[in-house]
Parts: structure tokens; sequence; C-alpha cells
């Protein structure tokens, strides 16, 4: 087999290349549903209007089901409780592995999705829905939904750093289905309980989504992670 020739660059690797590619993607496919919500693209409120209609009236009427979603949502995938768990794996690494580097790179990842969360929410201003018979209340603006994104931001960072590290099989198995629920469940809820639109909620989860392979891409290419 011929050798590469001596000025021919390395090819990065294929990790690398992946997770790049997809933060580009996932980045350029968050900004969509946030551009259609800022010009106020008919189609799009106009779905968003009957799927928080339709599911508002399902929350007033099914009010045991409301009471366990505002349980869910206020206690176990409330944002606050996802950085306290994302805060509690970093003291684990330094703990554990005395994994400093990966341990800032976890808690800076989160940060920055906060940062980004509220400054989205700051910038784009959208109203939140109006009731005149709520089922619950929020604060800010609602695009993006806060929610949505910082359950996929931890949930994300935290698959990512279990799979890295070898876990396989039934665990693997079981971190990923309790994450998908999470995720999914955090931004469900919202729409249920009418606190966000179906598109708020479609944004966090990709910018969520954005933001891990963005970290991830860091991570993978800093020099300080190649142990």
């Amino acid at each position: 087999m011929p050798a590469a020739p001596v000025d021919s660059p390395p090819r990065p690797p294929v990790r690398r290349t992946v997770t790049a590619r997809a933060a580009s993607v996932l980045a350029l496919c968050s900004a969509v549903p946030a551009m259609l919500v800022v010009v106020r693209w008919r189609p799009l409120m106009a779905f968003d209007g009957a799927v928080a209609r339709t599911t508002h009236g399902w929350a007033v009427d099914e009010r045991g089901l409301t009471h366990v979603f505002r349980v869910l949502t206020d206690w176990v995938w409330d944002p606050l409780t996802m950085r306290l768990m994302c805060a509690a794996a970093a003291v684990w690494l330094l703990w554990r592995r005395s994994a400093w580097w990966t341990a800032a790179w976890l808690v800076g990842a989160c940060a920055l999705g906060t940062v980004l969360q509220q400054g989205l929410k700051a910038a784009v201003g959208r109203p939140r829905p109006v009731w005149p018979d709520p089922v619950d209340s929020a604060h800010y603006a609602a695009f993006p939904s806060g929610h949505a994104m910082t359950a996929t931001v931890v949930c994300g960072l935290l698959l990512w750093l279990l799979r890295r590290g070898g876990v396989a099989g039934t665990l693997w198995g079981a971190a990923v289905g309790l994450a998908v629920l999470s995720v999914a469940g955090a931004g469900m809820t919202r729409v249920w309980l009418g606190v966000h639109w179906p598109s708020d909620v479609l944004g966090g989860w990709l910018l969520g989504a954005a933001v891990v392979a963005g970290a991830a891409t860091v991570h993978n290419r800093w020099p300080a992670s190649s142990g």
C-alpha cells in the first residue's frame, strides 16, 4: 500500500467530523422556527393556536392528569432540577476521576445553554398563550421553551458522557429511555399546561440539541480531553 504524501494534511477523526457537522446542521435547523416566529408566519401561528386550544381544553377537563403534569414540570423536569443534576455529575467527575476539564466543560455547556435561552427569549419577545381559565402560569417570554431546552441540553450531555465512558447494554438502554422520556415530557407538559406554544417547545429541543453537538465537538477537539 503506497504511503501518503508527506505534505498531505492529516484527516480529522470521524467522531470530530460527525459532531461538528451535526452541530452546524442543528444550529441551522434551530434558527428556522425562531425566524418563523419572529415574522409570525401564518401557517405556524395557525398550527400553534389550534394545538394550544385543543390541549388546553383537555387540560381543563382532565384535572387529575393536569395536576400530575404540574408536579412533573415544577419538580422533576424543572430547569433548576436539571441544572442541579448537571452540577452533581460534575462533582462526581471530580471526585471519582479527577476529570477537572470534563467537569468544567459540562458546567460551561449547561451555562451556555441557559445564556442562549434567556437571550433568545429577550430578543424574540414572544407572548405566552393567554386563557380565560388558566391551569398554570409562567414568567418571561415564550420562545424558546426553557424546560424543553434545558432538559435536552442536560440529558444530551450526560448521555454523551455515558457513551464516551463505555456504558452499554441494559444500563445504556435505560439511560436512553429515561432521557427521551424526560426531554419529550418536559416539552409536551408545557403545551398541555397552556404556558407554551408547540413551536416554543420545538425551538427548545432543536437549540438544545445544537448546544449538545457543539459542546461535544469542543470536547473532542480540546487537547486536555485526549486522555
